[in-house]
């Protein structure tokens, strides 16, 4: 199995969680996971994978399509979306090319069948990991962008400062 580029600290490992309803897949992808540099967490339902997506942020979610409470696919449409987007993967044991369609309709970024091949799913993921950095980083150079013009609107309008300063001035004056 290939190992992910290496990792500094837990901080700057990406985060991955695994929705599955077998605890034996869900310990040992999690397992492996960590052995490939990754911050690995799990969940057994989607309510439970609900929960956890609304505390903390994860840079990719691996998907069974089969959970006991909600369809994969319709958890997709659920999982609140981030900046940068969460990358999400199906993973399933029912292939079937219906399935596949509606999953990459529904937001999924991947599909993988099971039984796992690792050495794939671990090329997935990394491939997933890399299209979302580029995504931020599009998203950190429009942000630079949107700040500098908003910069550039101010300087060439006094009003505008007028208007900062006096905001700055009542929310001092409310402390």
């Amino acid at each position: 199995m290939k190992k992910a580029s290496k990792r500094k600290t837990e901080k700057t490992k990406p985060k991955v969680l695994v929705i599955d309803d077998e605890e034996d897949i869900r310990k040992v992808l999690s397992e492996i996971l960590k052995d490939n540099g990754y911050n690995a967490d799990s969940a057994g339902t989607g309510g439970e994978a609900l929960r956890k997506t609304k505390k903390k942020f994860y840079n990719l979610a691996l998907i069974d399509i089969k959970l006991p409470d909600i369809d994969g696919i319709e958890l997709l449409t659920k999982i609140k979306e981030t900046k940068p987007k969460m990358r999400k993967i199906i993973i399933t044991g029912y292939p079937a090319l219906k399935n596949a369609v509606k999953a990459l309709n529904k937001g999924a970024d991947a599909y993988i069948i099971k039984p796992l091949n690792m050495d794939k799913v671990l090329a997935t993921i990394e491939e997933q990991l890399e299209k979302q950095k580029v995504e931020q980083e599009m998203t950190e150079k429009q942000l630079v962008q949107y700040i500098e013009t908003r910069v550039k609107q101010i300087e060439q309008n006094p009003k505008s400062l007028e208007k900062i300063q006096k905001s700055k001035d009542d929310k001092t004056s409310l402390k």
